[in-house]
Parts: C-alpha cells; structure tokens; sequence
C-alpha cells in the first residue's frame, strides 16, 4: 500500500464500491489524464496494463501484470496516479499497486451482496489494421472489456507474447491527413509518406528526431497506418525502445532469446520510438544492433525516433549510432507561430468547435513548448466552455490556463537554445561541448550560454555543465563578451536578437 511510502506493503482486503459506474469514470478520467501527461510511448509501455481492482474509503487498488511492471510504476508514476485521482476525486487519499496472481480476483468476481463492484478490463496491446482496439477503446468505453494478450509457448517451456502483443497500437488518431504540415516539419512528413508507400524505400531505416511533442510519434503512427492500409499483410510492430528492453529482459529471464529473434527478426516495419532510452544499457544495445542487421538485411522496412540526431546519442555504441544515420535523418524543428495557429485550427474543427481567430492567436502566442501541451490547452478551454455553456474567449482561456500560462512564461531549456544555436550558425551539437577554440565555434557557443543565462533560471555552474563541463568563470566571461560585441558588433546583436525572437514564439 502506497500510503506516503513507495515501499510499504500491499495489503489485500475485501474491497466495498458504492457506486459502481462513478468510480469506472474516475478511473477512465484518470487514464485520459495519464495518456496526456506522459505520452502515447510511456502510455502503452507501462500505464496501459493497470487495471482497476476496487476501491476501499479512501484508498484505490490498482494491479499490474508483473513485479517488474509493479517496482517501475511505484518509483516512476505512482504518486502522479495518486495526484490525478485525487484531482477527481478529493477523497481518495492513497493508492495500492497489486501483482496480479490467480488469487487477485476481480472485485466483480467476488461475492456482492449489497453493494456493487468494479470489473476491471483486460487491455490488450494488438495493431490492428482496420481499427485501434485496446488503448483508445478502453479510454472512450470504460465500461466494455478488451480481448485478452495472446501468449504462445516457446523453448524451454516459458512464454512469449504474440507478435500483436509485442507492440503498442496503433492509435487511430495519428494519420498523415490528421497532421498539421509546416515548415519546420515537412520534411519529416515528406520522409515519412515516402516510407510508407514503398514496400522497399529508396532509404532504410528512416531516423526522426526532434524534441518532446514536435510530431516523432505521430508520423511513425501514421506510416504504420498507411502500411496496413495498402498492404494489410505486412507485419507491423510499433513500440518503444523501452518496451523492447523490458521484452528483451522478460526474454533473458525465461531463457529464450531464440524465441523473442525470430518474432522480431519476421516483421516488415519495425518501428522503435524514444531509441535514446537504451543509451548505456550494453546488452539491449546488442540485442537491438543484431535485430537491425537481421531485419536490414532481409529487407525490411524501419523507423527510429530520438531526441536527438544519431551523432549526438551519448551512451550509444558508435556502431548503432553508425546504423542508425545509414538511411535518412530528418530533422523536426520548433513550431512555428504559423504552425501552432493551424494545428489549432485543425483541433477545433475536430471537436466541433466554435473559436474565435483571436483565441488561437492568444494560444499560439503564449504556449510553444510543445504541440501536445497547445492541443491539451484547447482541449481544456473548450470543454469548459461547454460545460459552462459559454463562449470560448481570451478570457476563459487566461482563467480556465492560468497555472499551464504561467509555467510556460519562462520554459525554454538549455538544450532547445542550444539546437538553436547550432541550427543558426550552420554547427554540430556536438560543437556546444567540444573544446575547439576556433572562432566559428567558438563565438556561437559564448552566444549560446549568454541566452542560456538570459532566458533560463539556471546558475552559471549549471549552465557551464550543459556546455562540456567548464566553470562558472568561463560562461561568466561569455556573457560579459556578448553583452560588449552586441554594442558594436551589428550583425552578431542581429543574430542574437532573431534567436531571442525564435526562443520566444
């Protein structure tokens, strides 16, 4: 039991619901809520599986498939889950995470006698071609149960999902006529439909890298899509590299390596998102490299998404980071105001929505970390309106975003000033941390930390970590130089004042 402690123990009880059909809207809000925050990758590799068990006062009880599944979401999500629910539902308090085992019955299992019980649903994690069961249909039927994963025996006696299962599903709300096109991302979309309407592209894999909520996931969604589409035959796998990691170790445990090979090493299009996660992890590095090979050489088709471009993933073996550049590297920029106000645009007239032009410029204006923060924006504002039975206004919007508005006053990192940076000078991110003095390298880097200091909260040493290590005097002295060039030097202030511009929108 999670009661301020993410190590105490979970205690099993009978459980009393009083009213069945509230407490399955609790939980499916507190799902959507979920799937918003952290991501379809993170959704489906580890918040998918939970279940709802019962719900006893104040405290929720919640199962998961593995003690693996179990010690990951109490050290990485349980006290958002708590958080969230109690965002819905003031009185709970606490939540418990059980394993579930023969004897963890479902609550509409048990014996009811005067109340009633939840019954929670089975997810599975199947791509389909013709719809996206699992994930999206139990977020928008709570009520309905899903079909069961399908397991198959193998080897020495253990167990492995099917090939369905070895992914997460394809949501059917990422398709290339859904996604907004710009251009700060249309090569990527380019790079993207081409990959999906040749059964041998002219490049393999395709790299997409970008920063958090720029597109990456969506526009593998939408490949895997067109596939099924033209060609429902193909064998499509999309998940994340986190999720071939915890395959590739459920493999190692049940010793049968042999087993996980041959139902990776089959597919047509493989497409593996969030790749930077296994940096540092030497055996699925292995495991990954060899898959590759196997499915290059056969022929078949692959995707990759990251954070950053193949040169800059640190951790990652150079002969992955030399795979992985092979085909094509796309790179998905920054949205632009322009892009953002469509995007909007394109969101309302999905919900039905009646907004003014001034709302989206107000949103456009003040929210550029991310698109998945501007829709989740919209969204909000949207849904209060109706609720209220009021105009969606700039007004409803500062009072319904006030706490997202506020956070997003001061937001741009290090890094995105860094991506900046090498992008205006024409440089590699690897130059932001090298020790080349030349002064083509050297001036963009000292500009860099200077708006690194200007637009960021952090401390001169933090500052001077993200820039190779060096010392607080060093990025002390970049600052004081770029402040004295800026007078005299025209062209550098004209270069500084159009990053300053960019950061900003």
């Amino acid at each position: 039991m999670i009661r301020g402690s993410k190590t105490e123990s979970v205690l099993e009880t009978e459980m009393v619901v009083p009213r069945t059909n509230e407490i399955e809207n609790q939980w499916a809000q507190v799902r959507s809520l979920l799937r918003h925050e952290f991501g379809e990758t993170a959704y489906a590799t580890w918040l998918s599986p939970l279940e709802l068990l019962q719900l006893d006062g104040d405290r929720v009880v919640i199962t998961v498939p593995t003690q693996f599944m179990r010690e990951w979401v109490v050290n990485n999500y349980a006290d958002r889950i708590r958080a969230l629910w109690s965002s819905v539902n003031p009185t709970v308090r606490s939540i418990s995470l059980n394993v579930r085992t023969p004897r963890t019955e479902p609550a509409g299992n048990r014996q009811a006698t005067n109340s009633s019980v939840v019954r929670p649903r089975i997810v599975a994690d199947n791509t389909s071609s013709d719809s996206a069961p699992g994930i999206a249909d139990a977020e928008s039927d709570a009520g309905s149960p899903a079909a069961a994963p399908v397991s198959v025996a193998v080897g020495n006696g253990g167990t492995l999902p099917d090939l369905a299962e070895l992914g997460a599903s394809l949501d059917p709300r990422f398709t290339f006529d859904t996604f907004i096109v710009g251009k700060p991302n249309e090569f990527a979309f380019a790079a993207a439909e081409r990959m999906a309407a040749n059964e041998r592209p002219p490049f393999n894999p395709l790299f997409l890298y970008g920063g958090v909520g720029l597109g990456k996931t969506h526009l593998m969604h939408a490949i895997g899509w067109q596939v099924k589409r033209t060609n429902p035959d193909r064998r499509v796998v999309y998940l994340s590299a986190e999720k071939f990691m915890v395959q590739f170790i459920r493999a190692l445990k049940q010793r049968d390596t042999m087993g996980f090979k041959e139902m990776f090493r089959s597919v047509d299009l493989l497409m593996v998102d969030d790749v930077q996660f296994i940096s540092g992890k030497d055996s699925t590095q292995e495991e990954f490299f060899h898959t590759f090979n196997a499915l290059a050489e056969r022929g078949s088709s692959i995707v990759i998404s990251a954070d950053r471009s193949p040169s800059d993933l640190a951790g990652m073996e150079e002969r992955i980071r030399s795979r992985l550049g092979w085909g094509l590297v796309a790179d998905i920029h920054p949205t632009t105001y322009e892009l953002r106000v469509g995007i909007l645009q394109a969101k309302a007239e999905q919900l039905g929505a009646a907004v003014q032009p001034e709302v989206f410029e107000f949103l456009a204006q003040r929210i550029t970390s991310n698109v998945r923060e501007l829709e989740g924006a919209l969204n909000r504002v949207v849904h209060q309106a109706t609720l209220l039975r009021r105009p969606v206004s700039i007004d409803m919007a500062q009072e319904v975003l006030k706490d997202l508005l506020r956070s997003n006053e001061r937001r741009v990192t290090i890094e995105e000033i860094q991506r900046a940076v090498v992008e205006h000078f024409q440089l590699k991110m690897s130059d932001m941390a090298s020790t080349r003095r030349a002064r083509q390298v050297a001036r963009p880097r000292q500009v860099a930390m200077y708006l690194a200091k200007q637009l960021t909260p952090r401390s001169l040493p933090e500052i001077g970590k993200k820039f190779g290590g060096r010392d607080h005097t060093t990025v002390m002295h970049a600052v004081k130089q770029i402040e004295k060039l800026c007078e005299t030097d025209r062209s550098l202030a004209d270069d500084v004042a159009a990053l300053r511009r960019r950061l900003s929108n």
